[in-house]
């Protein structure tokens, strides 16, 4: 969960490293460093905190023409200048980034290095040491690399500088994202494409277990059995601009804000030239050959996966199971004759998710990813992909792509329940159910007012709190929740509300905030007396209904939209809610502590 960029060139390097960073910020952001290499030198620049911590920390006269950088989430050793990439081996030869985990660092350590005092932490400097050790023993770089690298158990992205070598820069990866951006004069390597955007928009793939030999003028790119493999470079479609923030104070305000907009664009690259929503036939057709579908996902996905069951088994009539990544890869459950694996991801690139993906290749089954990043890893590694179109997501906490996430969902379950020839499915004008979702979410959007008095009101001091519903209101809940603890750190839960007296209502106390979800007319008075009871308890209670089922005195009131479609509004005003409790307690909005946006290690 770190970000790597890389440049070699014949312009300083400087700023392409330092600009690239902040862009992969989002992927790591306790410590950060860069390494410039001149003609006989490597000047490295570390330190704990984000980018503008470092780039006061980086004399300004630095110059190198080849560098790496890297931006830091910590998996081995807490954040420190010492655990700070890049490391270097002992006689300074070797300069190296990494992301990912060693999982044998330990042994490694104690079969080829255990006379050797190490300056960090972390897995990482095994990787360096090692190559400097083989390198002593006659090996070229290259070769000492390879070796190193056919040792190392886990999961890598690495960018490695020989100060004896002024015409390369070395890169591999295994299970951890990379990429090479090529240019005229010069070739880049990144983590992820909008780093590096503003050089090219030109990226080579970069596969498991591949070494790839980077000059100014050429890219070379062989398997660790020495053998070269040819691989065309495609066109990213990012837009700079995209990326920038713009005149808002927070990125997570920003795409918050975007959704109805994602919403009609996802309805528009949907949609043949008679207005039908349509997705790929073979999607489709591998849809009507499963007897049984399993989404696999994590946090916020794994939110997106539970609504998609409920519109899938609603409106396809498939029976679908929703697993969590981490648990589903070491515990898998029994499975029926021919099922189906769809994989929700934002990034593309979850470690846990990802996992799973292979083993069930290994088995022969057939698989579709839907994720927000074209070109990502399980974009190109499932049988088949939907994307969200959603364009670049970069808060930590997800707010657009998790209702990009639930409207291609309802894409997929309607096409096939009408492919099916359900009416339920084609009785719903889905474009239409979207539009209408759209037009609610912007007088969502516009009520950041009201919003945010309901926030200062409820969550502005308190150590907890919880999210109530039933139904599909249970999932929104459980979201809502995740949004308000990932951001402002307040303890919060979402619940399904029949549980409450279960257990549950045992913590509630005088004045505990307790938010109450209602979007659907078949719980509406079952949940309301939930309510009753916490009120009963000396909570403080706050009830956001949907228009039709809303009552006085109800604190907010969502735009009525289609049943079926109710959590891309009803999860708005908590996104907005967990926002503005975020800025009442003085947090940093996009970049919550202990988190960050790209999970690629397990």
């Amino acid at each position: 969960m770190c970000g790597i960029v890389g440049f070699i060139g014949t312009k300083n390097a400087k700023e392409v490293l330092l600009n690239g960073l902040e862009k992969l910020e989002y992927r790591g952001y306790d410590s950060a460093g860069i390494a410039l290499k001149s003609q006989d030198s490597v000047l490295v620049a570390k330190e704990k905190g984000r980018i503008a911590d470092l780039r006061e920390e980086v004399p300004a006269d630095a110059f190198g023409e080849i560098g790496i950088g890297h931006t830091r989430w910590a998996t081995h050793g807490k954040p420190s200048h010492a655990n700070a990439h890049p490391h270097q081996s002992k006689s300074g030869r070797y300069t190296i980034v990494h992301n990912g985990v060693i999982e044998n660092y330990s042994l490694l350590t104690d079969e080829y290095l255990a006379d050797v005092g190490f300056a960090s932490d972390t897995d990482t400097e095994v990787i360096v040491l090692l190559i400097e050790l083989f390198a002593s023993q006659g090996l070229t770089t290259k070769q000492a690399f390879t070796k190193t690298l056919s040792l190392l158990h886990g999961s890598y992205a690495i960018c490695l500088i020989d100060n004896q070598d002024n015409e390369t820069l070395y890169a591999a990866k295994n299970k951890s994202p990379l990429l090479i951006g090529t240019g005229k004069d010069f070739n880049v390597i990144a983590s992820d494409a909008m780093a590096v955007i503003r050089e090219t928009n030109q990226f080579i793939e970069i596969m498991d277990e591949e070494i790839v030999i980077v000059k100014r003028d050429g890219v070379t790119i062989e398997t660790l059995d020495g053998e070269e493999v040819t691989r065309e470079a495609y066109t990213a479609t990012l837009d700079a601009s995209d990326i920038e923030k713009g005149t808002y104070p927070h990125y997570m305000l920003k795409e918050t804000d975007e959704q109805p907009a994602v919403i009609r664009k996802i309805i528009q690259a949907y949609q043949n030239e008679e207005g039908e929503i349509t997705v790929d036939g073979t999607i489709v057709n591998e849809v009507l050959a499963s007897d049984r579908i399993h989404i696999v996902a994590c946090g916020t996905s794994y939110h997106a996966g539970l609504v998609g069951k409920n519109l899938i088994e609603k409106l396809a009539q498939i029976p679908v199971e929703v697993h969590v990544s981490s648990e589903f890869g070491y515990n898998m459950p029994l499975l029926s004759e021919k099922p189906l694996f769809i994989f929700i991801t934002q990034s593309g690139e979850t470690a846990d998710s990802r996992q799973v993906l292979v083993k069930v290749k290994e088995m022969g089954y057939r698989s579709l990813t839907i994720t927000n990043v074209p070109g990502s890893t399980l974009d190109r590694e499932a049988d088949h992909t939907m994307h969200l179109h959603a364009g670049p997501e970069i808060a930590v906490a997800s707010t657009k792509a998790y209702t990009a996430q639930i409207a291609a969902l309802s894409i997929l379950a309607t096409v096939v329940g009408r492919a099916k020839g359900l009416e339920t499915a084609k009785q719903f004008d889905l474009a239409v159910e979207l539009g209408i979702v759209a037009n609610a979410m912007e007088t969502l959007v516009d009520s950041k007012e009201i919003i945010e008095h309901i926030a200062g009101e409820y969550l502005a001091t308190t150590r907890n709190a919880f999210f109530l519903g039933r139904h599909i209101d249970y999932f929104v809940a459980m979201e809502a929740a995740l949004k308000l603890k990932e951001i402002s750190y307040i303890q919060a839960e979402g619940f399904a509300s029949g549980e409450l007296k279960h257990g549950t209502i045992a913590l509630i106390e005088e004045g505990t905030p307790v938010l109450a979800l209602i979007t659907q007319e078949s719980i509406n008075w079952n949940i309301r007396g939930n309510v009753k009871e916490v009120l009963a308890r000396g909570a403080n209670a706050c009830i956001l209904a949907m228009e039709g089922v809303n009552q006085p005195g109800d604190q907010f009131v969502i735009p009525k939209v289609h049943e079926l479609l109710t959590p891309l509004a009803s999860v708005v005003p908590c996104q907005l809610l967990a926002y503005y409790a975020a800025l009442h307690r003085g947090c940093d909005v996009d970049k919550p502590r202990n988190l960050a946006k790209s999970v690629t290690v397990e």
